[in-house]
């Protein structure tokens, strides 16, 4: 029938981003609107606390909540402070209350009773994980307007209460078994017509016992092993020859089970070996474009026939009228996604003409989502925090370098991005000589796998190496329970004790 209407209130997918996006800017034309990587980290950072609204499939609804310790929600706070800056990045599992920090209608669609919907959702949340309560910071949409009449926030509230004045939101609220248990002073600065004002308010969950939260396992995958290629440069006569390679190499993960291997910056350039002719680097570079479907077939295939995840190091693409330094990461399901070099290096620039990309992206695999930062990438600790916040466990980090000098640079910076972060990072380097390419003559590394160092792993920080410039691999078996672990209760929590008050990373692009 043509009337038929269906109403359902499911889990937040990745694939709703856009949608959610649309209807916030629909909803809130007053407010900041999210970016597409904002609302991929509060999904991703706790998917049970992110609901959406379909009518007939149509996104009509969104909301938004996290867990965290009763100390933080009771205290003053704002809502860049609590939210990570919006990415929900500070969840807490071992958290005492659900912190609601988001609800958004279609002002369009009326009498379906969808904030109804989610308050009774977030209260079975509540009840499932045995938590305290819900609590979160409401909106006052007509403190401005009363601004005269009432003098205070606290007149105003007390106003509502006794029905003295009409406000929609507090009154809902308020219906619905929450108390105030006071007010938050510049919670949210956008929010004009609350003067940045935001009502605190509590609901106690009836059915809680000072039991132990232990929470119901996901089912997912908490051992990843990941395997980084050290790849040796040498004179080759044809594509062919390539991809057999290649194709060991592939195979010989697969033999070993592996979930990811990693394949190094622009290994590629091996193939202007084909014609072992000296030319100008611009020239070379402009060449090397022309193989690129031909590398995203041979890797898509690959991955697929092995069964593995590959992040096939980087390729020079023509992208438009540009060059730019792309990775291609080929799941074993068949998908394949592009991570562009954001920073090229002055050489990059001057020789070879490659200009940088504008975003970073989290690519959602079998394993959890994963990042991958281009070499001089890795040493802008903006991008992998950026990442971070967005649910990234392990970062891959596939490298070129010439001297030893240049490798501690980037091997050192990828050791401080997995302490900072408490993530996993993988580094995959070049060895060997191209003695007639341009800036891939010589080769200089040490691929290894990184981790957080705190007791659960390796002493020194590294999972795995490899013998410096020598052709071989590098593989570790990842625990990504002990990473979470950590992140909440290791000797140091650096991704909790962020102080969001004082500063965040904001990324301009909303694209």
């Amino acid at each position: 029938m043509k009337n038929e209407m269906k109403l359902d209130v499911r889990s937040a997918k990745i694939s709703d981003i856009k949608g959610i996006m649309h209807l916030i800017k629909k909803a809130y034309k007053d407010l900041e609107d999210y970016s597409r990587d904002i609302i991929r980290g509060q999904i991703t950072n706790f998917p049970e606390g992110h609901l959406v609204a379909t009518l007939n499939d149509e996104i009509v609804g969104y909301s938004a909540s996290i867990i965290l310790p009763e100390k933080v929600v009771l205290s003053a706070h704002t809502w860049k402070s609590i939210t990570g800056g919006g990415y929900g990045s500070t969840h807490d599992e071992d958290g005492d209350y659900l912190y609601g920090y988001e609800v958004c209608v279609d002002p369009d669609i009326r009498g379906h009773r969808i904030g109804q919907r989610f308050y009774n959702a977030r209260k079975r949340l509540v009840k499932f994980y045995r938590l305290k309560g819900i609590v979160f910071a409401g909106r006052a949409p007509n403190f401005k307007k009363k601004l005269k009449q009432v003098k205070n926030i606290e007149t105003y509230i007390e106003m509502v209460k006794n029905k003295e004045i009409r406000d929609s939101s507090l009154g809902f609220q308020l219906r619905n078994g929450f108390e105030v248990i006071g007010s938050l002073k510049d919670y949210l600065p956008s929010d004009d017509a609350s003067l940045g004002y935001g009502i605190h308010l509590m609901w106690k969950n009836p059915e809680f016992q000072e039991v132990s939260k232990k929470k119901s396992a996901t089912v997912e995958q908490n051992v990843v092993r990941v395997v980084c290629v050290q790849y040796q440069q040498r004179g080759i006569k044809s594509f062919e020859e390539f991809e057999n390679l290649v194709e060991y190499y592939v195979d010989v993960t697969a033999d070993y089970r592996a979930d990811f291997v990693l394949f190094p910056e622009l290994f590629t350039m091996q193939l202007l070996s084909i014609k072992n002719e000296e030319i100008a680097a611009d020239v070379a570079i402009e060449h090397m474009t022309s193989y690129t479907e031909q590398v995203k077939d041979l890797f898509r295939r690959l991955a697929v026939k092995y069964n593995v995840n590959i992040i096939a190091g980087s390729h020079p693409t023509k992208v438009g009228d540009k060059v730019k330094n792309i990775s291609y990461i080929c799941l074993r399901d068949g998908q394949i996604h592009e991570q562009a070099k954001i920073h090229p290096t002055p050489d990059e620039k001057y020789w070879w003409n490659i200009e940088g990309g504008e975003s970073v992206k989290v690519i959602d695999t079998d394993c959890g989502p994963i990042g991958v930062l281009i070499c001089y990438d890795s040493e802008f600790p903006e991008l992998s925090r950026h990442l971070a916040n967005q649910g990234v466990n392990i970062l891959f980090v596939p490298f070129l370098t010439d001297n030893r000098q240049a490798y501690c640079r980037v091997k050192y910076c990828c050791q401080a991005r997995a302490i900072e972060n408490q993530m996993y990072v993988a580094m995959a380097g070049n060895v060997g000589n191209l003695p007639r390419v341009n800036n891939v003559d010589i080769q200089y590394a040490q691929s290894c796998i990184l981790t957080p160092c705190d007791f659960p792993f390796a002493k020194d920080g590294v999972a795995a190496d490899t013998t410096p410039n020598v052709e071989m691999v590098a593989i570790a078996d990842l625990r990504l329970d002990i990473l979470r672990e950590a992140r909440q209760s290791g000797a140091v929590r650096n991704l909790k004790d962020r102080r969001h008050d004082l500063y965040s990373v904001v990324w301009h692009n909303k694209d």
